[in-house]
């Protein structure tokens, strides 16, 4: 069963030009990590500043571990240094089996 992992982010309006770049570089290597199954980056149509980085990941561990190594000097990005608030993050893996 797949994990998502929802992380907030709200980008400070001084940094919004810089933050594709900074996004993108970001993701490249999460992308690359085992067990990354996908990201799509949504930003709020009222406010630019505002994004959700939806990633899938095949375990809660393959994401652990990659949080981990963002907490290393190794796996420190660019992403910390445009944003306004420290970002708020959500995991989900349990599901519910509905009726069709």
């Amino acid at each position: 069963m797949s994990t998502i992992v929802n992380l907030e982010i709200q980008i400070a309006p001084a940094h919004l030009d810089d933050a594709p770049r900074v996004i993108n570089e970001t993701l490249v290597a999460t992308r690359a990590w085992q067990g990354n199954e996908g990201i799509e980056v949504l930003v709020d149509d009222a406010d630019p500043c505002h994004v959700l980085i939806v990633e899938t990941w095949a375990t809660t561990q393959d994401h652990a571990d990659y949080a981990a190594w963002r907490l290393t000097p190794e796996g420190k990005s660019g992403l910390g240094d445009i944003l306004a608030a420290v970002p708020t993050k959500e995991i989900f893996s349990a599901r519910i089996a509905l009726d069709k």
